[in-house]
């Protein structure tokens, strides 16, 4: 059964004392970043713009410019950042999972459960004749396809043969994604979203 692994929410420690309020921490760069993002993720490119930002951070626009240039300096950093904790550090975690196959089921069902909790990825695609975007999305979709077809790779299928079905994969996690944004109701939903993913990675690891 395809379950997914355990993350923790990002999260700040209370402060301890007195009882008088704690100091506020100064943001960093990746608050501005994951800020952007979430903007992204409801209004695309177009709703990255500093004050709004500022306001949902409860900060003033001289944190921005400690950190950033510009909008675009802000954009290029929230890109990064999405790439960094959405791909290079799931690999990373689903590492630690020896057996080949079993990695495979996770990193399914993480990916898929992420990208229907979250409409950032499809947001993403939409708005992918944007230069920037398309460079970070041709980036990061040749790093996960090319880490499927070495799961699969590993699981004993000839190179080639692990590459095709990397790709499939990699295509049925997209029109997951997007039918999970687009039209929730076609797919299944508790147990019967466990089963689809289950016969799923079956079929691509038939041999």
């Amino acid at each position: 059964m395809v379950q997914r692994p355990p993350r923790k929410p990002p999260g700040r420690t209370p402060g301890k004392g007195s009882g008088k309020a704690p100091a506020k921490a100064r943001l960093s760069a990746d608050d501005w970043a994951d800020a952007a993002l979430a903007a992204m993720s409801e209004g695309g490119l177009a709703a990255v713009a500093v004050e709004p930002l500022a306001a949902r951070l409860g900060t003033t626009k001289g944190s921005f410019y400690w950190h950033f240039a510009n909008r675009d300096a802000l954009i290029g950093a929230a890109l990064e950042r999405w790439a960094q904790t959405q791909t290079e550090a799931l690999i990373t975690e689903l590492e630690a999972e020896p057996d080949p196959e079993r990695r495979l089921r996770l990193l399914f069902a993480e990916a898929i459960g992420s990208a229907a909790d979250d409409p950032l990825e499809v947001s993403l695609l939409a708005t992918a004749d944007d230069p920037r975007v398309a460079a970070v999305l041709s980036r990061v979709t040749e790093r996960r396809v090319a880490y499927v077809a070495r799961l699969f790779a590993e699981a004993g299928f000839p190179e080639a043969e692990a590459r095709r079905r990397g790709l499939l994969a990699y295509s049925v996690y997209l029109g997951h994604a997007q039918l999970a944004h687009a039209v929730p109701a076609t797919l299944p939903e508790g147990s019967g979203l466990t089963e689809y993913l289950d016969r799923s990675l079956d079929l691509l690891l038939m041999r």
